[in-house]
């Protein structure tokens, strides 16, 4: 029933609001979500949300208008600043982090997240070029940390237990990991070529070589071994949507290990909308990858 009146009315906007984003911004993870419950879903979208806004003051329209670097942190900084005090309050006149705070609140995390994701966004403003510590503490910011807020949803409201969650958290870090490192693979060349970014310690992304990708997809694998370990265990209203996303993003996975080096530096390796398709419907059906259709 639609709300009519007042703070709940607020909330349903801003909702249906990120609601709105993921589905205009987001493919596999998009489609992955849909098979959550309506709750959880709805908590998904809100996460999703900021963080794309987020991402897009880092190198999107922000830039596109004309925006420099100092102005771009400043708006980040800004909007770090509005997500602390909506969680902390409850209400932002952003619906975008609005709709993020009442998530956070509902679902039990501050700026022990938030925190380190805006450090990471941050260091995609300059050129980068990581070494190990940097790189682990990039993605740690950049992903990990996103999987951690997506596992409070899938939580809540499940009583405490230390030692599912740290099991759980651990896997939810794993896989937040794997799904950067997968983006990062993919578009190696582009991000150095456009914005100087070189995130892989060690790798020159204008002359990838098979020993290179074939470190990178072991390290990927073992990301997706160590969450896919724990899917099973989740709780029904997300377990197959994060199968789902672990699915899509394996197949990803293995499409680069097949493509070689030169060409994952030529062209944007993808997984066909017809494969997405299949790998979603096999994950609502409870099946794993790879089964007989």
């Amino acid at each position: 029933m639609t709300a009519t009146t007042g703070l709940a009315l607020y909330d349903e906007v801003a909702r249906r609001g990120s609601a709105r984003v993921i589905s205009a911004y987001s493919t596999s993870f998009g489609l992955a979500s849909r098979l959550c419950s309506a709750p959880v879903r709805a908590h998904i979208a809100d996460v999703y949300a900021l963080v794309r806004v987020a991402d897009e003051v880092v190198d999107g329209p922000a830039e596109e208008a004309g925006l420099d670097a100092a102005a771009r942190r400043g708006m980040l900084d800004a909007l770090e600043a509005e997500t602390e005090q909506a969680i902390g309050s409850g209400y932002s006149s952003n619906l975008v982090v609005h709709a993020f705070a009442r998530t956070a609140r509902a679902t039990g995390f501050g700026s022990e997240l938030t925190r380190p994701f805006f450090a990471s966004m941050r260091a995609d403003l300059e050129p980068v070029d990581f070494d190990d510590a940097a790189f682990r503490e990039y993605v740690y910011g950049s992903a990990e940390v996103v999987g951690l807020m997506c596992l409070r949803a899938f939580v809540a409201g499940l009583p405490a237990d230390a030692e599912r969650d740290e099991r759980w958290a651990r896997g939810a870090r794993h896989l937040g990991a794997a799904f950067q490192k997968v983006n990062f693979l993919r578009d190696l060349a582009e991000d150095y070529a456009d914005r100087g970014r070189r995130y892989f310690p060690g790798v020159d992304p204008r002359r990838l070589t098979e020993a290179d990708k074939t470190r990178i997809l072991d390290d990927i694998d073992r990301d997706l071994r160590i969450a896919g370990e724990v899917i099973p265990e989740l709780p029904g209203g997300c377990r197959r949507a994060v199968q789902a996303a672990h699915a899509l993003f394996a197949e990803l996975a293995a499409r680069l290990r097949r493509t070689p080096a030169a060409d994952v530096l030529a062209a944007r390796v993808r997984v066909p909308a017809p494969r997405k398709l299949l790998l979603l419907a096999r994950a609502a059906a409870g099946r794993p990858r790879g089964a007989s259709t």
